[in-house]
Order: structure tokens, then sequence, then C-alpha cells
């Protein structure tokens, strides 16, 4: 009978201990460091820790859970305006990767992609060519109705409104078309650097997806 009782003795005391180590365990405390590198530890969480971040530690002293300090509202703003940045920048290298692909499948080699840039060229080349044409005749027509208009005023004829307004309308034809063409040089130029960069891309496009 004695050793029965020493034995359920030392049952209960187990199970107490067993019960007391898991109580134990389930007790978290808070670790933290404050402004000046001080660690501290409470099993309450204070407001300081909250600034500077803490870890949960449990009983047997092993950290369980790290918790960052709480963002200012610049922080947040700025992480905001981070993330959106990062997603605009995974957005565009998706439609890159998308138009890259498109690429590729419209000009299987180099030399329909450059034939397809010379044949853009090759109309704006017929476009200027077409207006300065027009822009001679419209010049050759100006110049001789201000002859007439001159030869009138020098024999003290009056000059009709129609051939004024012929003039005129010469006048502002021959600026346009003026304009037309500066505009339309300056786009050939552009295209011709815009391919460039196009070809070059395309060539690096292409030695990836071999």
């Amino acid at each position: 009978m004695h050793r029965i009782g020493l034995l359920l003795a030392a049952v209960v005391l187990g199970v107490t201990s067993v019960a007391s180590a898991q109580g134990v365990d389930k007790h978290n405390r808070y670790k933290w460091k404050d402004g000046q590198g001080n660690l501290h530890y409470d099993d309450a969480l204070p407001t300081e820790a909250l600034q500077f971040g803490y870890d949960v530690v449990n009983g047997s002293g092993l950290v369980v859970k790290h918790v960052e300090r709480a963002r200012t509202t610049e922080e947040q703003k700025a992480d905001e305006a981070a993330a959106a940045q990062k997603a605009a920048q995974a957005h565009s290298a998706e439609e890159q990767a998308t138009r890259d692909q498109q690429v590729l499948a419209a000009y299987p080699n180099e030399r329909e992609l450059v034939s397809s840039q010379q044949a853009q060229l090759d109309m704006l080349d017929q476009n200027i060519l077409a207006t300065e044409l027009s822009l001679q005749s419209q010049e050759k027509s100006l110049t001789e109705n201000l002859s007439h208009a001159a030869e009138l005023d020098r024999n003290g004829k009056p000059v009709p409104a129609t051939l004024q307004s012929q003039i005129e309308a010469l006048r502002q034809n021959i600026e346009r078309q003026k304009a037309y063409i500066i505009v339309k040089q300056k786009e050939k130029a552009d295209n011709i650097k815009r391919f460039e960069i196009e070809l070059t891309h395309y060539r690096e496009v292409r030695a990836k997806s071999r």
C-alpha cells in the first residue's frame, strides 16, 4: 500500500509538473529595444514597444513572433507610392512582353521588320515629294498672279478683288504646305531614330527567344 501511495504521488506530481510547464510555455512575454538600444522585457505590451517594434517570447525564451514598429502616416504614404510604382513597373513589363511576342509573330525575321520600316519611310518620302511638287506649282501661280497685279498697277488699273483673293489664298496655302513639309521631314527623322531602337530591341528579344 505504501508503494502504491508513493506511485500515485509520483504520478500526480508528474502531471502537475507537466501542467505547470505547459502553463509556463503558454505564458508569453514581450521583448523590445528602446531608442537607445536598451533591451526590455515585460508581461504587458507597452506603448513604447509599439513605437520601436517587439518580439513575442514564450516561456522557454524563444521568439514566436516578431512585430514591426508602427508606421507613420508619411511612411505609409511612401510605402503606398512605392507599391503603386512597383505595380506600374510590373504592368509595363507585362505589356512590353506582350508587344515583344506580337512583334516576333508579325516579323519572323529581321529582314521583314526592316522591310516594314522602310515602307513607312518610303510613304513619308512620297508625301513630302507630292507636297513639294504642289508647292512648286503654287509658287509658280503666285508669281504669275503677282506679276499680273504689278502690271495692272503700272498701267494705273485697279487690281480686281478676285485676283487679290487668289494671291492671298495662294500665300496661305504655300505657308501651310511649307509647314507640312517641315512636319513630315521631322517625322521621318524621328522614325529613323525610333526604327533603329526598335531594330536593336528586336534583335535582343529574338536572341532571348532562341
